[in-house]
């Protein structure tokens, strides 16, 4: 029954790709594999007549009740590299009974349930088999951040039961989690880790915790009860945030944005695969020469090398330091309260055993005698990723009056030194930074492979002039730059660009947003442009870190890019549509 569905559904599918490369291969692919030898099952077969005949049955022991037949388990267990390779022809596997222990595929994207169960560990159990994370055919997982959730995706095809598993399973989830702190405040942020623009962490000081909660409350950004509002949510999609007062929160503020997220991000939930998903090509569009065209200038991939003089470096460091370290006074949060009374034990543990009836913030410009002993340069050589020696040279070239304020507030000075180097360290990678475009390219079918599951509901109306159909957009003002781009009389042609399309950078792969075709009077390309963001303001000192160093490395690679070809594709950052038509008409 299966042979027969098989070649049928095959036939349908097939007569439905692209015709690009990579459909190709695919076709190719399994239009070699007989039909007989794409699937493969723990049925028995019998040696003699090579028929499938009901296999046998462990009656006792930890196996009773599953499949003896040791040869049924020999391509899945023994030989796991042979049924991952191309060379294997086995796609499909059955069971008629439950998989022994030591199942340990990865590469499982749909499972079917043609059996009906309503034991929910047996789910868990079958489930936990196809959950993953996927590896090629030279056994790399298929972690890479960009392409991660394309890829790794588990359909599960089953019955109408599975709806109340599904449903409970979220439930639970929730539940576990539910000790997750959900209100903001002073305590929530104190000692929490934060990712800086170079990838290190950092414990936030209890003056940072202190200004950020008060900026919070400023901005509306929590209610009274310490719940995250609307009003943060809309700005933080948006890109508007207020920008903070305080001189410590400054510098960190693009890194504790995170910390807010966590207290309102929900679970997500499975998607219903009876939904649409995928979002068309709108084939004419895609086909256009224009596109073509400008798909052609910018598929390269590419290689780059950094190389650069520390000596540099710490010249750059040292005078930075010297003219922006700021460091402020010890503060300290005098609290007076009462006692409660009848205090119990499980009060005073978690720490509500007093009544706060005061606060009071103090400042002190003499550190306070203390015994602890800071490892000043072990700190900032493991915050840096610099050798001690480096750190070293560093810290004795500044002025004698900018090492004092060590003696301020030891903590925020080893912070702020850090991050300030690091800031340094990322402007003379970038600078020193050179691309080599390769003749490999990208393939034209990652803009059909590979999807992720899309939220139809926030895709907006059918698009005229874009490559993919609909776009799913996740602020107001994509939105409204998606519009103006899909009525704009000069423009030919324009993308959302796959995710699987990037460019390597040192700090992480960068994937631009948009290609846009642009029309000439003679409706030849003018300019091909690629917009990196599109959300709020874009001016140079609000992108900060690993974003403004993506950029800037974005830059050299098309330059690069131009610089082999002999074409002109120009990349550029904008805010909005007119920042974009003044850029073109300039």
């Amino acid at each position: 029954m299966f042979e027969e569905e098989y070649e049928a559904v095959l036939a349908d599918y097939l007569g439905e790709l692209d015709l690009d490369e990579a459909a190709e291969r695919y076709r190719a692919h399994v239009q070699a594999i007989p039909v007989r030898s794409t699937h493969e099952g723990y049925f028995s077969i019998d040696k003699k007549t090579k028929q499938f005949v009901d296999g046998k049955i462990a009656a006792r022991g930890d196996f009773a009740g599953q499949s003896d037949d040791v040869d049924a388990y020999d391509l899945i267990l023994k030989d796991k590299e042979r049924l991952l390779s191309f060379e294997e022809p086995v796609r499909f596997i059955w069971s008629h009974s439950a998989l022994r222990e030591g199942w340990d595929n990865p590469n499982v994207f749909v499972m079917g349930m043609l059996k009906k169960s309503d034991n929910t560990t047996t789910r868990r159990q079958e489930i936990g088999r196809g959950l993953r994370l996927s590896v090629d055919q030279h056994g790399e997982r298929m972690d890479n951040p960009v392409t991660v959730h394309d890829i790794n995706e588990l359909t599960v095809v089953t019955d109408e039961s599975y709806t109340d598993f599904v449903t409970a399973l979220q439930r639970e989830i929730i539940e576990s989690l539910s000790a997750r702190p959900r209100k903001a405040s002073v305590e929530y942020f104190v000692a929490k880790t934060i990712t800086l623009a170079d990838g290190s962490a950092s414990a936030l000081e209890k003056t940072v915790a202190q200004a950020l909660y008060f900026h919070l409350i400023k901005n509306d950004y929590i209610d009274e009860s310490g719940l995250v509002t609307q009003a943060y949510k809309d700005a933080r999609d948006e890109g508007t945030l207020a920008a903070p007062t305080s001189e410590a929160l400054k510098p960190l503020i693009d890194y504790v944005w995170p910390l807010v997220d966590a207290l309102y991000l929900d679970v997500p939930k499975p998607t219903d695969g009876r939904k649409p998903k995928r979002i068309p090509v709108n084939e004419a569009n895609f086909n256009k020469r224009e596109f073509q065209e400008l798909w052609g200038r910018i598929n390269h991939k590419a290689v780059y090398q950094v190389d650069f003089d520390s000596n540099e470096l710490i010249d750059n460091c040292i005078r930075v330091l010297d003219t922006s370290l700021n460091v402020t006074v010890m503060q300290y949060l005098v609290e007076r309260g009462n006692q409660v009374v009848g205090l119990e034990l499980e009060q005073l543990e978690a720490g509500t055993g007093f009544k706060v009836s005061e606060t009071k913030v103090e400042h002190s410009a003499v550190s306070a005698g203390s015994t602890v002993k800071y490892d000043l340069l072990g700190e900032i050589a493991e915050k840096t990723q610099l050798t001690r020696r480096t750190c070293a040279a560093i810290l004795t070239g500044i002025h004698q009056g900018t090492f004092a304020k060590f003696k301020q507030n030891p903590e925020q000075f080893i912070t702020e030194a850090a991050r300030l180097i690091n800031e340094q360290k990322a402007a003379v990678i970038v600078e020193h930074l050179s691309y080599d475009p390769l003749d490999n390219r990208y393939d034209s079918s990652i803009f059909t492979e590979n999807q992720t599951a899309q939220d139809l509901s926030k895709a907006g109306d059918k698009l005229k002039n874009s490559v993919y159909e609909y776009v799913v957009t996740d602020s107001k003002v994509e939105r409204s730059f998606v519009e103006k781009l899909d009525v704009s009389d000069e423009v030919v042609v324009y993308s959302k660009l796959p995710r699987g399309f990037f460019i390597p950078t040192p700090v992480g792969d960068y994937n631009p947003d948009w290609a846009i075709a642009f029309r000439d009077d003679d409706t030849k390309i003018k300019h091909v442009y690629f917009v990196a963001e599109t959300k709020g303001s874009l001016s140079t000192l609000q992108l900060k870190g690993v974003e403004n160093a993506k950029i800037e490395c974005a830059r050299k690679f098309f330059a690069a890019l131009n610089a082999k070809t002999d074409r002109d594709v120009t990349y550029d950052v904008v805010s909005d549509y007119s920042e974009l038509m003044q850029l073109v008409t300039g």
